[in-house]
């Protein structure tokens, strides 16, 4: 079953390579979406593919990559919209 997330994550998420760190798990398992920084100091991303592949980002984000610190994770479900690849989005 193919699902959608919209996830923010906050805490120290700026400067400490999320994004790319993002990009680079999200192609490993194979799910679509994109990923941004937020000017309030969050990070916020879109995660679409098989519901096990997504359920693995979603606790990759509550880790984040080394020097990240993730207090706090939000996901709202949406509905899958087809979307190829995995974008940085600035």
């Amino acid at each position: 079953m193919v699902v959608r997330v919209r996830v923010t994550v906050q805490g120290a998420v700026h400067g400490v390579g999320f994004r790319f760190g993002t990009r680079v798990e999200a192609q490993r398992l194979g799910v679509a979406g994109w990923v941004r920084n937020r000017s309030d100091g969050a990070l916020e991303a879109e995660v679409e593919g098989e519901a096990s592949a997504v359920d693995a980002m979603l606790a990759w984000f509550d880790e984040g990559p080394p020097g990240a610190s993730v207090t706090m994770l939000t996901t709202t479900d949406l509905e899958p919209t087809g979307e190829p690849g995995f974008h940085i989005r600035s």
